[in-house]
């Protein structure tokens, strides 16, 4: 297997799917920092993470040109999933400067189910055992998508460059939606309009609080247990008050499991309870509205079959 990882194969001389979403997204947001440039922030330092990216990406796929293989291959694509970790943060610098509207969601979350889910929950299923299970699927969220996308490239190497495509752009359309609908999720709103308004409303508009405080003040960070420590620490690292609407946990998980139920079905029931207990988690550690929750299970499902047919007009 080690010989065949590694053995010369015939080079492909185009782009991959995943390279041209990515050089999309990044001219995409490119022009947005143009046109925002004197409200954002550091505008320069994200023009110069974005001459990076390109530069890396052409260098890799360089690195595959000299030593076409599958491991090259394989990091062509892996490298450019792995950028997401910077696209995400990303976002909150472009909507960080438009007035936040968790105001609104916290009263719409009010008025249809008559409470706010995000403080009931951790009541109803206090304690270790629940606080666990829940933050394990909530960690294991990147794991399967690293699982879902190494089958497909291993065991579906036909289909892998669609899978890995359909993941890429799933995220994209959901962080252009997080650039211009600054929604920060009841972790960030919370604490800040204090309790016992939380409970009982009415929810004031915060306006640009978020551009001037975006420190997390939820952590589950020192409250015991090995997967609570490690999405404390996950959140203390790179959480951001911003892509709380529509749950993008939930709507890349769901077209995790559509993308494995299609491979294999045993795939998918092994995926089944971490999906379950992470659409828990993302109401249950405060990072969801329970309205966010439900829109991303709903866009998950339609942004699949968009994906899937992006698809095909990319490699068209």
């Amino acid at each position: 297997m080690a010989i065949n990882f590694i053995k010369r194969e015939e080079p492909q001389t185009r782009f991959l799917a995943v390279e041209k979403l990515n050089l999309l997204y990044n001219l995409f947001t490119t022009l947005l920092i143009i046109i925002f440039f004197n409200r954002l922030n550091d505008p320069q330092a994200m023009l110069s993470g974005r001459f990076f990216i390109a530069f890396a990406t052409f260098a890799v796929i360089y690195v595959y040109t000299k030593f076409p293989s599958m491991a090259t291959r394989l990091l062509r694509v892996v490298s450019q999933m792995a950028l997401l970790s910077y696209w995400y943060p990303d976002t909150f610098e472009f909507n960080r400067i438009f007035p936040n509207l968790d105001h609104m969601f916290a009263t719409l979350e009010s008025d249809l189910f008559g409470c706010q889910p995000a403080l009931l929950f951790d009541q109803v299923c206090s304690g270790l055992f629940w606080r666990e299970a829940f933050n394990m699927g909530y960690w294991l969220y990147y794991p399967m998508i690293a699982l879902v996308s190494f089958y497909y490239f291993f065991c579906r190497p036909k289909e892998a460059e669609r899978c890995t495509f359909v993941i890429m752009a799933s995220f994209f359309l959901y962080y252009i939606i997080y650039i211009f609908l600054p929604v920060a999720g009841p972790q960030f709103y919370f604490p800040v309009i204090g309790e016992e308004i939380a409970v009982a409303g009415p929810y004031p508009e915060l306006g640009d609080y978020f551009n001037l405080h975006p420190e997390i003040t939820i952590a589950q960070e020192g409250k015991g247990g090995l997967f609570t420590e490690l999405v404390g620490m996950a959140q203390g690292a790179g959480e951001r008050p911003t892509a709380a609407f529509p749950s993008s946990h939930i709507g890349v998980t769901t077209i995790l499991g559509m993308l494995a139920y299609r491979a294999k079905k045993w795939l998918f029931a092994v995926m089944f309870p971490v999906y379950v207990l992470l659409c828990c988690a993302t109401v249950y550690i405060k990072a969801h509205y329970l309205v966010d929750a439900i829109a991303g299970l709903v866009t998950g499902v339609l942004v699949y079959y968009l994906t899937t047919w992006l698809y095909k007009k990319f490699e068209a």
